[in-house]
């Protein structure tokens, strides 16, 4: 082999938590990542599939502060289908929860509040004055019940004998600079009294009237959202049918029916969007989404009832991370491409990297990372390690005509656990050698598959018509 490891297994191996620094071969790739995020640039991966690019757009997403906007919709009384947007910061959620749940009014203690109004919360006996807890129906000091007044003649017409008068809040007013103003008198715990003004009620009041919302986008949403092949809708946006048609008294509110679409999902994060040619036309939207920073959501279908519902002016601040294949560059949108290369980078990422011991020793991290990812296959012994690195070795030399290790990590990745499979049917307790090189021979693509048994194309075709093979001995085809 020409080289080995001095561990004894991949569970010897650390694994760094960074995802940024777990991505190997792509110094460059890495540098842009800390700089865009730090930057808020855009960026265009060109490279051949399972090289990392998804893992780049990852570990960008890492880098980035915590969303610090919640995006709403509320109900618009007066003309539902256009519902209000809100924005509002962290800041601004945590004061109005804070005004939501601040109690206010002013604590006092039974004996200074009037004593009818400690009588009907309890707290008083109406027979003796005595003060005692809002528990207690029948009085310590006179041993008479204390929610009710001495019985009348007619007391058994008026309120059952069993059922007390105790009351929770007590509402009455009150005269101050000649004018006179509402109070509430509320029991609380630990047999004190709450006092809330006029003003102190039309504050809550005001906090209970707030317009129903839908909130789109939640402060601890993820900051990287992916938008591979994704539809219309799940890009743009949409709001959904009402059968009832948002019918005042059977329908679906329209504020309730706006769904984000993955442009605002990604607002203050990261899109990433792999194949970006798949998105075809929609490549024109996106453009739009970056230019403006905001993007309307209207419903898509024009046969629904959601097609009736805008929202304008949804904000969706995102950075852009697309990936493509090197053979496709030319078909991505001129003014699309112009807009990531005006404000961000092109970077065509690594397919191999030099065969040293340093990038051994990240090969052989990248099989103790991957191991550790899947979960259900067991660690590696050095062989293993030794030959998966023979694998990357051939594979740079026969796919990219290199000397070097390949970075097509996803096939790698790919023998490895083919590899794991065998040991977990062996009962092994580790990945060996042995097990690896039956996942590379197994691993083989389809077309290799085929030569290996029919020899051409055509004799496999011809086999599957149920042609003898000794017809076609003569024929062949590439």
């Amino acid at each position: 082999m020409g080289f080995s490891f001095d561990f004894e297994d991949t569970s010897k191996l650390s694994v760094p938590a960074s995802l940024l620094e777990q991505v190997i071969g792509q110094d460059e790739a890495v540098r842009l990542a800390k700089l865009i995020s730090k930057q808020r640039r855009n960026l265009l991966l060109v490279g051949p599939p399972g090289t990392g690019k998804s893992m780049i757009a990852q570990a960008i997403a890492t880098l980035l502060p915590a969303p610090a906007q919640e995006v709403s919709v509320l109900h618009n009384p007066a003309k539902p289908e256009r519902p209000f947007l809100e924005v509002r910061t962290r800041a601004q959620i945590r004061q109005a929860a804070e005004a939501l749940g601040k109690p206010g009014g002013t604590l006092l203690q039974p004996e200074q509040v009037p004593s009818f109004v400690s009588e009907r919360l309890g707290l008083r006996c109406r027979a003796c004055g005595r003060f005692s807890s809002a528990d207690d129906e029948t009085c310590p000091a006179c041993g008479k019940q204390k929610f009710r007044l001495p019985a009348g003649p007619f007391d058994d017409l008026v309120a059952a004998p069993d059922e007390p008068e105790r009351e929770d809040m007590v509402h009455t007013t009150r005269v101050m600079d000649g004018k006179e103003d509402l109070v509430v008198f509320e029991r609380v715990e630990g047999g004190l009294i709450r006092a809330l003004e006029g003003k102190e009620m039309a504050r809550l009041q005001k906090s209970d009237a707030q317009l129903p919302r839908n909130v789109l986008l939640g402060v601890e949403r993820p900051a990287f959202v992916q938008a591979t092949g994704a539809s219309e809708t799940e890009l743009l946006g949409d709001v959904r049918h009402d059968p009832y048609g948002g019918h005042q008294q059977i329908g679906t509110p329209p504020y309730t029916r706006v769904v984000a679409g993955a442009v605002h999902e990604a607002h203050e994060g990261v899109l990433f969007v792999d194949e970006l040619i798949s998105l075809g036309r929609l490549q024109r939207h996106l453009l739009t989404a970056m230019q403006e920073k905001k993007f309307p959501i209207t419903g898509r279908n024009a046969s629904s009832t959601g097609a009736s519902v805008r929202v304008d002016g949804v904000p969706c601040d995102f950075i852009l991370v697309a990936a493509v294949n090197t053979s496709d560059v030319r078909r991505i949108l001129s003014p699309l491409r112009s807009r990531i290369a005006g404000n961000g980078y092109e970077l065509l990422v690594n397919a191999t990297m030099p065969d040293t011991e340093e990038n051994r020793m990240k090969l052989a991290r990248f099989c103790a990372q991957e191991i550790r990812r899947d979960g259900r296959i067991p660690h590696a012994d050095a062989n293993a390690v030794e030959k998966m690195v023979e694998e990357a070795r051939r594979r740079a030399r026969a796919v990219d005509q290199t000397a070097g290790l390949s970075l097509r990590l996803r096939a790698l990745s790919g023998v490895l656990k083919t590899a794991g499979d065998l040991a977990v049917s062996e009962g092994a307790p580790l990945i060996s050698a042995k097990h690896v090189q039956s996942a590379i021979e197994r691993g083989k693509p389809i077309e290799e598959q085929i030569a290996s048994r029919y020899g051409t194309a055509y004799r496999a075709a011809m086999s599957d018509l149920g042609v003898s093979r000794s017809n076609t001995e003569d024929k062949s085809i590439g």
